[in-house]
């Protein structure tokens, strides 16, 4: 039984503008016009014996990443289990509640496959095969990780050191790992031929990784226990929020940290498929096809006299004339321009934004919540104008606002009103006034998307101004 366990969190700050906080990099759309989120879960069904695919992510990022199933269709989606984060940790914390959840439900010998979910591997054949063989190992004892065989002197990855092959496997004993070297060590690692960069995904049983933590972190796995112990975990559920308290306590540390790298029993599967982990434009650019003169270009471009440039654009047309080795992205409302020998620097972006509280570092201009998406199209003094979709079926939660009023014209499909005391129905080229402080609720009764213009006016418009009485979402 195999149980792949994906793990869907980072924000990814080095792909901002597109990678936000509200919207992060496991969501991005690649050209295809899939989610690297999507790409994983399509990857992980794709090997044998899957019993389940189980997703730790964020309890904030639960419904984007349930609208992201939904696309595999109804079958996929009843394999899907959720744990869900109430506090943000590291990978150990994180899969040992994972491992905790699994082998009280399929005992100690259900096989684990981890996997970040913001990484690309487009050969899922080799992948399902390394997946074979690492699953042979943890049957064995072994704790195993997955090892790309180096293309450069890559400075942020970590590497692990491979000694001699396992009998009958492709798998090779680690002989220890080596944190982010410098351009020297990562050189000779190279040149030696007997290191790989650590992917970060691994393979064991679910009893094989609790005894290593009873042996090598037994303080995090007592804690682990308190906290399972208190979540609420009712039978058929499909998705498990952990326990708040119990979460927080366990220690923020990595897995590696945590385990493998202390472990005896550790295997390594050299890769025989291709690998990304979409850290940086860079490794974004090398998706697309260069033109003769270098150029990577995604959207509505124009280069003339450029050289070595990535652009990207998903609305406007973007032109460059006579630059070189620049990385140009333009979203809705963001524009990053940054020499391609520096893009690892776009983090320090993101957080001047978050320093200085703009809405940038968190927030697209199109926002998805659990009912659907609003769009901010002009924020003025005083004023904002939004487009906002209602999923059919689904509702905002009961709310007041302090300090705006709203005014709503219905575009298409049809709305139901709860304002102040009255309830009523909304029709295209229709509209309804909220005075602030007026208790209302906008639902959307009907079997297409609701879609219907927002008219904000007031001294304060920001979205914390809002109290929820109710909520079908838990947000209340």
């Amino acid at each position: 039984m195999l149980i792949p366990m994906i793990l869907s969190g980072g924000a990814g700050t080095r792909l901002w503008p597109v990678s936000r906080e509200s919207h992060p990099k496991p969501f991005m759309r690649l050209a295809d016009g899939h989610s690297l989120l999507g790409l994983t879960y399509r990857r992980a069904l794709g090997c044998d014996e899957v019993a389940e695919v189980i997703t730790i992510t964020n309890r904030d990022y639960y419904f984007q990443t349930r609208d992201v199933w939904s696309e595999l269709g109804n079958t996929a989606s009843r394999a899907a289990r959720y744990l869900l984060e109430p506090v943000g940790r590291n990978t150990a914390p994180a899969i040992l509640a994972g491992a905790l959840d699994v082998q009280a439900r399929h005992g100690d010998d259900a096989i684990l496959l981890v996997l970040p979910a913001d990484h690309l591997i487009r050969d899922t054949q080799a992948f399902a095969g390394d997946v074979g063989q690492a699953a042979a190992l943890a049957l064995d004892g072994r704790l195993v990780t997955f090892g790309i065989r180096p293309t450069r002197p890559e400075t942020g990855f970590g590497y692990i050191r491979a000694g001699d092959t396992l009998s009958g496997s492709s798998g090779r004993a680690v002989l220890g790992f080596v944190e982010k070297p410098d351009v020297d060590a990562a050189r000779g690692m190279i040149d030696d031929g007997g290191y790989y960069w650590n992917s970060g995904m691994f393979c064991f049983t679910a009893g094989a990784l609790v005894r290593a933590f009873a042996d090598l972190a037994p303080e995090m796995l007592a804690a682990a226990g308190r906290c399972r112990e208190a979540t609420i975990d009712e039978p058929g559920q499909r998705f498990v929020e952990l326990d708040r308290d119990g979460f927080a306590a366990m220690e923020n540390i990595s897995i590696d940290y945590a385990i493998m790298e202390k472990a005896d029993n550790v295997a390594v599967v050299p890769a025989t498929f291709d690998w990304s982990d979409i850290g940086s434009w860079t490794a974004l650019a090398e998706l697309t096809e260069a033109d003769s003169d270098g150029n990577c270009v995604q959207g509505d471009t124009v280069l003339v006299g450029s050289r070595g440039c990535f652009v990207q654009s998903e609305e406007r047309t973007v032109a460059a004339v006579g630059v070189e080795d620049l990385v140009v992205i333009d979203t809705a409302d963001a524009l990053l321009v940054a020499h391609r020998d520096r893009v690892q620097e776009v983090k320090e972006v993101v957080s001047r934004l978050k320093q200085s509280g703009h809405e940038a570092y968190k927030l697209h201009r199109t926002v998805f919540r659990p009912w659907g998406s609003y769009t901010v199209l002009e924020n003025g003094s005083r004023y904002k104008i939004k487009r906002i979709e209602v999923k059919p079926g689904e509702s905002l939660s009961l709310q007041m606002h302090h300090h705006r009023s709203e005014h709503w014209i219905v575009v298409s499909g049809m709305a139901r009103v709860v304002n102040g005391e009255d309830e009523f129905f909304v029709r295209p080229n229709e509209s309804t006034y909220i005075p602030a402080g007026h208790k209302h609720r906008l639902e959307n009764p009907g079997v297409v998307n609701l879609v219907m213009i927002e008219v904000q006016s007031g001294e304060y418009l920001g979205e914390d101004d809002i109290v929820r009485f109710s909520d079908v979402y838990g947000r209340a």
